[in-house]
């Protein structure tokens, strides 16, 4: 048996728990698991690598299956719905660690007073976790930026992973606040702050927001009035589809380095896009086509993206797709190569086959085939710079401030999270406008100066 690679999962304030208790749903459901953790299912497929996200315990005769996973929110009301809910005996009853405080959508009270206050503690039980792990991969971290607790705290917790763990993956999915569907109005600052941190300290985000979850939900789910559980559905389903060829057997198997070897060509530019598809309206699904072709045109349609931008205002720097069921592999590939060569002017030519391709022969629960990507284009910076926009308009006229600088905090991090912001933009710019040819100006550059600093070198001999 395949030695696995363990991934610890950790999730952070509201968002971070209402999506996460959906996804360990999804995973009970592919796994064969019942609520309690015990295996119902008939397919050998499912228990090969469920130790990836499971710690094994034999409880008498039988084997359960535990989530290796750490609930936190500093206000204790979404801990105790998930223990008192279905899910509730799932998980070990150490994992939750709340406050009663609450971080009143304050990032410095996330990052600085209430979530310094817990961190010990959470660390404790992280490291509980990762002990008795044969051979850790890293961990995943799932938050909203908008609110307090997700994004300090959610911060804090990265920089102290990262300290911890260095040589660890750090992956986050992280939900960012949109304008359309605004819960507070610091949003923007609890995002450029939170944004400013997971720039220096993770390997890998894939960024979620809200509006294009609601307009998925809407427009093609047909859903009149979208709940979170509708919202958090979408969020398990992409968590579901990145994961897939880490927990089951596939052609091409990948895990979270490889994922990140093959998707983020500098470091600081780790911001990925998911997409999935197919995603239609239940009542149409007769009706709908299953082709490798179709689907893979549907992965890379700004429809099927998870984050409210235009992939056609940038390129694709590079992307990774995870085909599920019965799929061809060589059909997978052909479609792939197809689409590049018809869209060749979206991809940067600079890296060449820079599209990677999985494939699982487990589907989702429910369904037939599906695909799920994951894409790093330059147009994800629409995304930042419409937080950068409203974070810039208050912080002019330091607006809200006393409630962060009142916790602690200098107003220089303000300052700094803004240029740093503004870099991150330039920075994704600087590669969409990059060709080739600008590769071999620079090159000939070099060789001419090369050229005359020999000359200059035997003149002086």
């Amino acid at each position: 048996m395949p030695l696995s690679r363990e991934i610890v999962n950790i999730q952070v304030g509201q968002a971070g728990n209402q999506s996460g208790e959906n996804f360990w749903e999804m995973l009970l459901a592919e796994h064969g698991l019942d609520k309690s953790g015990h295996y119902q299912g008939s397919d050998p497929l499912q228990l090969q690598r469920a130790d990836v996200y499971f710690a094994e315990v034999q409880h008498g005769s039988q084997t359960r299956y535990v989530p290796r996973s750490v609930q936190v929110d500093l206000e204790a009301g979404v801990c105790n719905k998930i223990k008192s809910g279905p899910l509730g005996p799932l998980f070990r009853p150490d994992t939750f660690l709340s406050a009663d405080v609450g971080a009143g959508n304050n990032w410095a009270k996330g990052y600085y007073t209430e979530g310094a206050e817990l961190v010990d503690s959470i660390l404790d039980v992280v490291r509980k976790q990762v002990e008795p792990c044969d051979s850790l991969q890293g961990f995943q971290l799932l938050h909203s930026l908008g609110g307090g607790t997700g994004s300090g705290l959610g911060s804090l917790l990265l920089s102290k992973l990262r300290e911890e763990y260095p040589d660890r993956m750090l992956a986050t999915f992280s939900i960012l606040p949109s304008p359309k569907v605004s819960e507070t109005v610091v949003e923007p600052y609890n995002a450029l702050l939170s944004l400013h941190q997971l720039v220096d300290n993770g390997d890998l985000t894939v960024c979620i927001d809200n509006e294009a979850l609601y307009d998925i939900c809407q427009h093609t789910l047909k859903i009149k009035n979208p709940t979170f559980d509708n919202l958090n559905n979408l969020i398990s389903r992409v968590l579901c589809g990145v994961s897939t060829s880490l927990r089951f057997p596939g052609q091409l198997n990948g895990d979270l380095r490889k994922l990140g070897m093959n998707l983020i060509p500098f470091p600081r530019l780790h911001f990925l896009m998911p997409s999935y598809a197919p995603f239609y309206d239940p009542g149409a699904s007769s009706y709908e086509s299953n082709a490798i072709p179709e689907l893979t045109k549907a992965l890379f349609n700004r429809k099927n993206l998870l984050v409210a931008c235009d992939p056609r205002h940038g390129r694709y720097l590079t992307a990774a797709t995870i085909f599920r069921g019965k799929i061809s592999s060589r059909e997978a590939a052909v479609s792939v190569h197809d689409l590049q060569s018809k869209n060749s002017h979206s991809f940067v030519e600079w890296i060449p086959d820079n599209v990677s391709v999985s494939l699982v022969t487990v589907p989702p629960v429910g369904q037939k085939i599906a695909a799920t990507a994951l894409a790093n284009s330059t147009s994800i910076q629409e995304l930042f710079k419409r937080t950068l926009e409203t974070f810039t308009a208050m912080f002019k006229r330091r607006a809200f401030l006393h409630w962060y600088t009142g916790e602690g905090m200098d107003i220089m991090e303000f300052s700094e999270a803004e240029s740093n912001a503004y870099d991150l933009i330039a920075e994704y710019q600087q590669y969409q406008e990059a060709s080739v040819d600008d590769e071999e100006v620079e090159i000939a550059e070099e060789v001419e100066t090369v050229e005359e600093e020999e000359v200059i070198y035997e003149d002086e001999l």
